[in-house]
């Protein structure tokens, strides 16, 4: 796709959002401006693969046609039905292609949170969704994005989460007397966060029969779902996936605080504190904010969070807000790194841009490094957001 067209199509994106708030497409139209003209002077990263003639353009989920969302919701449960390469001996609770991401992401959760290679690891795991779903699946689309900000007053509202057949499936059923919980822990309890509107097993739109086969792990539902069978949470633990959609949640996720934390954080380190969540000083981010939004069993698990099909989606959408704080200052911000590699909160070794990025014996694509996945049209990637 011509450079021409790409802006084009940010506008438009823009202009569809018709009286929902968009400075954070604005600001993502200015930091697609303002790659164009890097590049004029620089010329691109990975010229002989990726440049903007040929750029993949990742689109809203309310902007796509209802053929557009038909063919990736089919996608994602062809995904679901294809047989998984990780070995019943490593974990039985892998049933499908799509669980083989989920494995990958369970045994990796403590050195990919709170870490020098979250972005970076969490851009290249939703790009390897994105070509499974290509690849063996026929999907000739790319990775939608959710727009937190655009129904951050109403999550239940848009075009993602309204339950219709082109959706990605609604609220879990109403379950009444439930109370507060702890947030991120019992004995952190630095947020009390209160029951959202459902808390049951969905029960409309394309994915109300979706199975979850792993986890729980670190679900913030009380009660918390049956224990699963190994200790490492890959047994085989069957159950429906429940939702919990939580406007308490989706306040974090609002545009003038997304664009704000764009616009203020000036450096990478506070970029990425901002964003992953100060849950001491009461705020959740807005990524965590995007994940307990979706709530459930597993929406609310950080470990086995991709059981829910509504991350892949929600993470488009984490990996564009970092991509278009990137574009705003790329000289400064393209290789820009913070933060220690040995688990959340740990410290240990400072990551590098040479640290390696692997997503699992089983799910099959190469290691890269972090360095190769500081920009989305170079090293194996070609995309920009609309």
């Amino acid at each position: 796709m011509k450079l021409s067209n790409v802006l084009v199509a940010a506008l438009a994106s823009t202009a569809s959002a018709g009286k929902r708030p968009e400075e954070v497409n604005n600001l993502a139209a200015e930091g697609l401006h303002r790659l164009q003209l890097y590049i004029s002077k620089n010329g691109y990263p990975s010229p002989k693969t990726c440049t903007l003639e040929n750029v993949a353009v990742r689109r809203e989920w309310s902007t796509l046609s209802k053929t557009e969302k038909l063919n990736y919701i089919g996608a994602v449960k062809c995904l679901a039905k294809l047989p998984a390469k990780t070995p019943a001996a490593i974990a039985a609770g892998a049933k499908s292609r799509y669980d083989d991401l989920v494995v990958t992401h369970i045994q990796q959760a403590f050195s990919i949170h709170g870490t020098a290679n979250f972005l970076t690891w969490h851009r290249y795991y939703t790009w390897a969704f994105e070509q499974m779903l290509r690849k063996e699946c026929g999907y000739k689309g790319y990775q939608p994005y959710y727009n937190w900000g655009w129904w951050a007053d109403n999550p239940k509202s848009s075009p993602f989460f309204d339950g219709s057949a082109t959706s990605m499936s609604g609220d879990g059923a109403y379950v009444a007397g439930r109370k507060s919980v702890c947030f991120p822990s019992s004995d952190m309890c630095f947020i009390q966060l209160q029951p959202g509107s459902g808390g049951g097993c969905v029960t409309s739109g394309p994915f109300k029969d979706w199975k979850v086969n792993m986890g729980p792990l670190a679900t913030v539902v009380q009660p918390p779902p049956k224990a699963n069978p190994q200790a490492d949470g890959m047994g085989y633990n069957p159950r429906c996936l429940s939702r919990d959609i939580s406007l308490q949640s989706a306040n974090e996720t609002r545009d003038d605080l997304v664009a704000a934390l764009i616009k203020n954080q000036k450096d990478i380190e506070s970029f990425q504190t901002v964003f992953g969540g100060e849950f001491a000083k009461g705020k959740m981010g807005a990524h965590v904010g995007g994940h307990n939004t979706i709530g459930g069993d597993a929406g609310s698990d950080f470990i086995n969070s991709p059981a829910d099909p509504a991350f892949f989606p929600h993470h488009a959408m984490v990996d564009r807000v970092y991509w278009t704080w990137q574009n705003l200052d790329l000289a400064k911000r393209k290789n820009a790194i913070a933060g220690g590699i040995s688990g959340i909160g740990d410290g240990g070794p400072r990551g590098t841009l040479d640290d390696i990025l692997t997503l699992g014996d089983y799910v099959g694509f190469k290691n890269i490094t972090i360095r190769d996945a500081q920009s989305t049209i170079a090293g194996p990637f070609c995309y920009v957001y609309a």
